[in-house]
């Protein structure tokens, strides 16, 4: 077969002065002829999004199960979404139960086994054990065709060291990610090293020769301005209405970054900083943090990318909704009505960051179709009731539509004991990347797509 329209190759970058911006997907990357676009495989994504410290479970979960079921109290602000959302009741993470004779502490073991599946050797050194993480199983193959294999990203500083919980190291609370079961992967929780890592022209991010860049470049932008005329020549009236929306994207993303940078001498009473320059406003920081996400998928400079929106043994406050308690202290809430409201009115607005992620995916196109539908995005916490810190029942989200492989708007309940490493050696395997087994998993679910 003769193709006569010359496709652009999705490696294809705008360069100035060192720097590159990849471009997304547009139309002028793919063949012309539409039996050819049908015929292309999307590239599959996966998205995790972390919450510490578990959910008041009768405020999260649904009343009825299938297709028919009402979103709960928790679940509310996802109702834009529902019809790809999945809900999960009834996994279980048994590696985070604590051993006999092992330390009380709970949340060391929960942080490591959340994506491992593997119970976490009690340590206080440097000698810390787990497994390695899906994402980074995950990584290991989609991040063949990207440039980051993946990206790991959170909402809290992580430059703590040594002891965090009774008995376990920090390294298992500070992180989700295990390249291997001796090697926690950092979170980055600074906007401008994040926007960095994906758009900048240097692999330092030391303040200094920071400011000595933005001098020089004000905007990354304006460095391939020269190069973004050139190559709008070059495409149609769609891709050049797609690529300025892209743009202009990236430039709004490093406009707040800037804001925040330039607001960062500002005392930022009754909540906890994390370290480096944040907006003022936590909702501002974290969709810059999820805006930075989305341009990552969007330029697929990667696929799969872990966001930790808090860490187990968090002491955020949330002044802003009106709970000024720090939210650890509050998690053993003693079934006291006043704080399982507190923690209610946190879990709302949780989930609300989430609707917003959803959103975004769903508004920025993909081929044929948008990010999320190519998307799988599990979303949850390692353990259901916080008092107690029980890692059995989690409250588990997955959403999108893995390129075909779910079908959402349903509440699925599994019997008791259910692995929640049964859905991760699921969703390897509709990402393509097949595994024997996953922690402590015993099988794979079929329901996810419908059959």
């Amino acid at each position: 077969m003769i193709i006569t329209q010359k496709a652009m190759s999705r490696r294809t970058v705008l360069r100035g002065l060192g720097a590159s911006v990849t471009l997304p997907l547009l139309d002028g990357m793919v063949p012309a002829y539409a039996a050819l676009r049908a015929t292309a495989t999307p590239a599959q994504r996966l998205g995790i999004v972390y919450v510490p410290m578990g959910a008041v479970m009768e405020n999260w979960t649904p009343a009825t199960e299938g297709a028919g079921f009402e979103l709960s109290p928790i679940l509310q602000p996802l109702a834009p979404v529902r019809d790809q959302l999945l809900v999960l009741t009834g996994l279980d993470n048994q590696p985070a139960v604590a051993l006999p004779g092992e330390p009380a502490g709970g949340h060391g073991r929960i942080g490591a086994a959340f994506l491992t599946g593997v119970h976490a050797k009690p340590t206080e050194g440097v000698d810390f054990r787990a497994g390695v993480s899906i994402d980074q199983i995950a990584g290991a193959e989609l991040g063949r065709e990207t440039q980051l294999a993946s990206l790991e990203v959170g909402l809290e500083s992580t430059d703590l060291a040594g002891a965090c919980d009774v008995g376990y190291s920090c390294a298992y609370v500070n992180t989700l990610c295990w390249r291997s079961p001796t090697t926690p992967l950092p979170m980055e929780n600074n906007p401008r090293a994040v926007f960095e890592r994906l758009f900048g022209d240097s692999d330092s991010t030391d303040s200094t020769a920071r400011a000595t860049r933005l001098r020089r470049n004000r905007s990354l932008l304006d460095s391939v301005r020269g190069a973004v005329s050139d190559r709008r020549r070059e495409l149609g009236t769609g891709d050049q209405v797609r690529l300025t929306e892209y743009l202009d994207a990236i430039r709004d993303v490093e406009r707040r970054i800037q804001l925040a940078e330039a607001q960062s001498d500002r005392e930022l009473p009754l909540f906890e900083r994390p370290a480096g320059s944040i907006p003022e406003s936590f909702e501002e920081y974290a969709r810059i943090m999820i805006d930075l996400q989305i341009l990552a998928f969007e330029s697929d400079m990667t696929r799969v990318i872990t966001f930790m929106i808090g860490k187990e043994l968090s002491s955020r406050t949330f002044p802003e909704l009106g709970v000024p308690d720090q939210h650890h202290p509050l998690s053993h809430h003693q079934n006291k009505p006043e704080s399982l409201e507190k923690l209610t009115r946190v879990q709302v607005f949780q989930a609300g960051l989430l609707a917003y992620y959803l959103e975004r995916l769903r508004s920025t196109p993909d081929g044929d179709g948008s990010l999320l539908d190519h998307m799988t995005l599990i979303y949850g916490s390692g353990m259901s009731n916080s008092n107690l810190h029980v890692p059995l029942g989690l409250p588990i989200l997955v959403a999108g539509g893995g390129a075909g492989t779910l079908r959402g708007g349903r509440h699925i309940r599994y019997p008791e004991g259910t692995p929640l490493s049964n859905l991760y050696q699921t969703v390897l395997s509709k990402l393509g990347v097949p595994v024997e087994r996953i922690g402590d998993s015993t099988g794979m679910f079929r329901e996810l797509s419908g059959v």
